[in-house]
């Protein structure tokens, strides 16, 4: 499904399989069954990275720009990376699968993904053609994220074209807010990237576009402890996203968390992929349970019920 139906990949092409030590031998596997496709398969290893949004090692980069797929399966995500942005420039499909499991593999990867891509389509033109977004939650988030003039992506799934890139399994629409405009708390209480399900929920205030306070546990120091350590720039309001994936289901990797149909997610840091300036080595998703989500007054989703 992943290289034949979402990839489209063709026996005239090369495909580069990325991997880290966590994720060996899922990486291995796809170079395999790679070769039953392509005209070539690189399988190529470099070491775990520190954190989601942190850059692959030279030369794994430039080696990106000169195949016709690429396939990354790595613990940390490389998706939010110039990387992956200068290797979709120059034409290159880039399927990326940061901490994917072989359970994750075989719950999501047998979705439909036509029906998938046709919906992710839909909830991604009602995003572009709304003003502002607001989520309000039962663990107590209420958000408002200003979002005119943005256009939203379809991450559906269906890598096949020249220069498209996105997550493996997938089914989100997401775009950026507005750069410091969001105001108000958001309370993540699914699961954050980097620190998996949450045991209490995380809240988080928002001011500006801007991350001033973070409360709640343990799991909430350590997030507060990671936003320091990166510095300003990772306490942007980064993304709004929608999942769309019905055979999705939260479990603490955020790959397949986010892509959970009836969530909504929210994320700090980097949003340059999605055409903002905020450059940073940092992109943290965090999973909100059972929203409620206006566009421009008009609810797409009740207390996590998609009305689309």
């Amino acid at each position: 499904m992943a290289l034949e139906v979402c990839l489209g990949i063709k026996p005239s092409e090369t495909l580069l399989v990325l991997a880290d030590p966590p994720l060996r031998e899922i990486g291995y596997a796809f170079a395999r069954g790679g070769r039953e496709l392509a005209k070539e398969v690189l399988f190529l290893e470099y070491g775990q990275r520190q954190r989601n949004g942190d850059e692959p090692p030279e030369p794994v980069p430039t080696l990106m720009q000169k195949v016709d797929v690429v396939l990354a399966a790595t613990s940390r995500s490389i998706t939010h990376t110039k990387a992956r942005r200068e290797a979709t420039a120059a034409g290159v499909r880039v399927a990326t699968m940061p901490g994917v499991t072989e359970d994750m593999l075989i719950r999501t990867m047998t979705a439909d993904y036509e029906a998938i891509a046709e919906k992710t389509q839909y909830v991604a033109e009602l995003l572009t053609q709304a003003r502002e977004a607001r989520v309000v939650t039962p663990a107590g988030t209420d958000v408002t994220l200003p979002i005119a003039g943005i256009r939203a992506i379809a991450s559906t799934g269906l890598i096949r074209e020249p220069g498209q890139w996105g997550n493996l399994p997938s089914g989100e629409a997401y775009l950026m807010p507005e750069e410091g405009k969001a105001q108000g708390v958001i309370v993540v209480d699914g699961a954050l990237a980097g620190i998996g399900l949450l045991r209490e929920p995380v809240r988080v205030q928002v001011v500006n576009g801007k991350v001033v306070a973070v409360d709640g546990g343990e799991q909430a120091r350590e997030f507060a402890r990671q936003l320091e350590a990166v510095g300003p720039l990772s306490r942007n309001v980064a993304e709004l996203g929608v999942g769309t994936n019905p055979k999705a289901k939260v479990t603490g990797a955020i790959l397949e968390d986010e892509k959970v149909l009836g969530t909504v997610h929210i994320a700090f840091g980097n949003n340059v992929s999605m055409g903002g300036t905020v450059d940073v080595p940092f992109h943290v998703d965090g999973i909100l349970l059972r929203p409620s989500l206006w566009l421009d007054g008009e609810l797409l989703l009740e207390n996590g019920t998609p009305r689309f």
